[in-house]
């Protein structure tokens, strides 16, 4: 079979929609904005979304073909994009292609925990695992671009895939070099199928930062702080909403 390569076939959108709008269905996966109004279509905008997770699925609603965001153009910065992800928005998740597209008027969306975030998950039931403390380069993009920052969080995403993680510190070394999980995971009937549980994706408020190419590491630190709190905030406040009270964020 042969498939047209890129994101501007009428095929390739096409497939996209199908694809976005039954994976949204299929969970569901609900999203919610904070402050419609507080986007402008003509800017573009930094998403950072966490947790990671086994997967993180509930990226399909900030997909562009979903249109629910009130922005023209999106893209989705994965460790892998081909094929079919590339018609769904997501792009190789690499400085230069981060930079070009926010460049280019591209809204972006990147996982800043990334695999790295796996190797702190845990099973326990009231608790959810944010590593952005030291990850500070989508924070130095946003600046150097002039981006705003939006923080976005998706509660329930934990649960729609069992995982196990290998005891051997070796094995853990070897997935991170071949930027491969660090993590055994598994849906339905132990396939790839996840579990069919709901999921609610929350988008906070855009945090402005000033536009300078050469920042500070000071400049970078006060910004990510900024993000660190608002997320905690974000997850704060909407966490009795869906019913998960007792539910804690840690941020390492």
């Amino acid at each position: 079979m042969f498939a047209p390569v890129g994101n501007t076939n009428g095929w390739g959108r096409n497939v996209a929609r199908f694809i976005c709008k039954h994976a949204a269905d299929y969970f569901p996966i609900t999203l919610h904005v904070e402050d419609y109004n507080a986007f402008d279509p003509n800017t573009a905008y930094v998403f950072g979304y966490e947790p990671h997770c086994a997967m993180p699925l509930g990226l399909w609603v900030l997909a562009a073909p979903m249109g629910f965001m009130p922005l023209p153009k999106m893209k989705i910065l994965a460790s892998s994009a081909r094929q079919i992800w590339t018609w769904l928005g997501l792009v190789p998740a690499s400085r230069k292609n981060f930079s070009y597209y926010l460049g280019a008027g591209y809204s972006c969306a990147v996982v800043p925990g990334g695999l790295r975030e796996m190797l702190y998950m845990d099973h326990e039931p009231d608790s959810e695992v944010a590593f952005i403390r030291s990850r500070k380069g989508f924070v130095r993009i946003a600046i150097q671009t002039g981006c705003p920052l939006v923080p976005v969080f998706c509660f329930g995403q934990d649960r729609v895939y069992n995982w196990w993680r290998p005891g051997s510190n070796l094995l853990v070394k070897i997935a991170g070099l071949l930027k491969a999980p660090a993590i055994v995971f598994w849906g339905k009937f132990g396939t790839f199928i996840p579990f069919q549980l709901p999921m609610h994706v929350f988008v906070g408020r855009p945090i402005e930062v000033t536009k300078n190419n050469q920042p500070t590491m000071d400049e970078i630190n006060e910004v990510h702080e900024k993000f660190v709190m608002a997320l905690q905030e974000l997850f704060n406040k909407h966490k009795y909403k869906v019913g998960c009270p007792n539910l804690q964020l840690q941020v390492i």
